[in-house]
């Protein structure tokens, strides 16, 4: 997770400086902050600190989506901020709980203490504080307040957003899931599977259905977050369903910030957001175009690209336990990404409307193009040396 944030970080801060050319007061000590809330979440070994990072990194996003001023901006980032604040309140709920059954909020220590004769209270704050590390996931059906905050953000928010900030919740969920609540959550595995498998099929139909290019790529977020909550149910000692969402997790992250990026050059440069306002860019823009596509063989789940070998370790996974119903949700969406992404590309390919052949009149920056570019293929590049990546689990056993 510390490679993929500044693996993800870099180019989009390169990104960002080139798209606020013009200077933005906010951006970077906000981007700042919110750097140093995943770096600090990802390195914290006690549940109270964790609570510290949440809102650390919490607070720093939706002053990021909020700091464009629109009205749109403000309202999303409001919306945004109810989430956040009632999902880590929600969670330090249930820290208080545990660190009055048990005297302590230290990892280490709660993992041998808490088993499954544990006093209610435990059961309850276990369940507190998963509810809401999926609220502020945006976990189906927890993802009302997502699209508008990616879709809304200019495009360097809503790439980090997308790529990393949602996946830092996930990454405390499945912390807590495999270390102190192991012995507590063995019966409810199916929950969240269940819920990822509706976020999937309704975020995809949603992406297909959008009329706004970032409102697409923000219901595509929705629907590839479902494929991390697959794997619960299929946790065992083959550590296939965890390589799997470790594998998920980069691929996304790099997809999903390279597809923002590429719709932030079309934004920028035809000044329209509609999807139908797409045709006519594959002939001026053929750079970020190749991009939003290599991006979308990730999502896909096409050879050889992350995306694949992710859904291939899944698909196994589930295979080994004969979850047949597991593998023809991924499947199912897996095309269902196909149609949205080809939606795009097919409107890229069409002739832009009479009158207005001329509305891309000025190149893009080259730094926009060629920085969503380099994301996007290093999503299908990851495919072929994966297996290094997923080793990387291995290194906390």
């Amino acid at each position: 997770m510390l490679l993929l944030t500044q693996f993800v970080a870099l180019p989009l801060f390169l990104y960002a400086r080139a798209y606020f050319a013009a200077g933005s007061a906010y951006f970077w000590p906000l981007a700042g902050f919110l750097l140093a809330g995943l770096n600090a979440l990802f390195l914290s070994a006690d549940l109270f600190n964790l609570y510290v990072t949440l809102e650390l990194l919490g607070l720093a996003a939706v002053g990021l989506v909020a700091a464009g001023g629109g009205a749109q901006q403000v309202a999303a980032a409001l919306r945004y901020l109810f989430a956040t604040l009632v999902g880590s309140g929600i969670y330090l709920l249930g820290v208080a709980l545990i660190h009055g059954a048990y005297g302590t909020v230290s990892i280490e220590m709660l993992t041998p203490l808490v088993h499954v004769d544990a006093p209610r209270a435990v059961w309850f704050a276990a369940g507190l504080m998963l509810i809401g590390l999926m609220l502020k996931t945006a976990l189906f059906p927890f993802h009302y307040w997502l699209p508008p905050a990616h879709g809304g953000a200019p495009a360097p928010v809503s790439a980090l957003l997308s790529a990393l900030v949602v996946k830092a919740s996930f990454y405390l969920i499945l912390r807590l899931w495999l270390g102190p609540f192991a012995a507590l959550t063995t019966a409810a595995a199916w929950l969240p599977a269940i819920m990822g498998s509706a976020a999937i099929l309704w975020g995809s139909w949603r992406a297909i259905r959008a009329l706004r290019l970032k409102e697409l790529v923000a219901y595509s977020t929705v629907a590839q977050l479902g494929y991390l909550f697959l794997i619960f149910p299929l946790l065992g000692a083959d550590q296939l369903a965890l390589q799997a969402g470790g594998m998920q997790v980069v691929a996304h992250g790099l997809a999903k910030a390279a597809m923002f990026a590429a719709a932030g050059v079309v934004i920028q440069v035809t000044g329209r957001d509609a999807v139908a306002d797409v045709a006519g860019i594959a002939s001026r823009l053929p750079v970020t175009l190749f991009a939003f596509g290599l991006a979308g063989i990730t999502l896909m789940g096409l050879p050889p690209s992350g995306g694949f070998l992710a859904k291939w370790l899944l698909i196994d996974a589930a295979l080994v336990r004969g979850r047949w119903e597991l593998v023809t949700v991924i499947l199912a969406g897996g095309l269902l990404a196909a149609v949205y992404v080809f939606r795009v590309l097919r409107q890229a390919f069409l002739p832009p409307p009479s009158g207005e052949r001329r509305r891309v009149a000025r190149r893009p920056v080259a730094m926009l193009e060629w920085t969503a570019f380099a994301l996007a293929a290093a999503s299908v590049l990851v495919g072929l040396r994966g297996m290094e990546i997923v080793r990387l689990l291995g290194a906390g056993a």
